[in-house]
């Protein structure tokens, strides 16, 4: 992992203690011959379970995504209106734009797994993440939902 600037999902498997060494390496080697994701053949090689991949893909996303302040975004009302405001405080997400079929969401690193699976049985389509500071979120979604007090009422 050090050194190469790029997070493998293997990489993050062993170093969680969902994986071994050699369970890593035996990965790697079939999907030589088999061409298949490394997060696929962990589940069916070594019983990883499909969240813990999930989870892994989501470090590994948020260690490339762009860092944004979510204060300086100017999200299209059109995105907007995809996702209510209890929606977007409750799994912390942010639409920004769409983009053709993909949508533009900012979420938080921590919440990366969450907001993903949120967005695919909402959404039903393609997103794109950028990734900030949880209260620089909060901040946003406030300003563009409206505060929450004012929304429970």
């Amino acid at each position: 992992m050090a050194g190469t600037g790029f997070l493998r999902i293997g990489d993050i498997l062993v170093a969680r203690g969902i994986l071994s060494d050699d369970q890593r390496q035996q990965v790697l080697e079939t999907q030589q011959v088999v061409g298949r994701p490394f997060g696929d053949l962990a589940e069916r090689l070594f019983g990883v379970r499909p969240e813990q991949v999930e989870d892994a893909w989501a470090e590994q996303y948020a260690a490339m995504a762009q860092r944004v302040d979510p204060t300086r975004l100017r999200p299209q009302r059109l995105a907007l209106e995809l996702i209510t405001p209890r929606q977007a405080r409750q799994f912390g997400v942010l639409p920004v734009k769409t983009e053709g079929a993909e949508l533009v969401v900012c979420t938080t690193a921590a919440n990366l797994a969450r907001a993903l699976r949120f967005l695919g049985w909402k959404v039903g389509r393609p997103a794109c993440f950028l990734i900030a500071e949880p209260r620089d979120l909060d901040r946003m979604i406030d300003l563009c939902y409206g505060r929450a007090e004012a929304s429970a009422a």
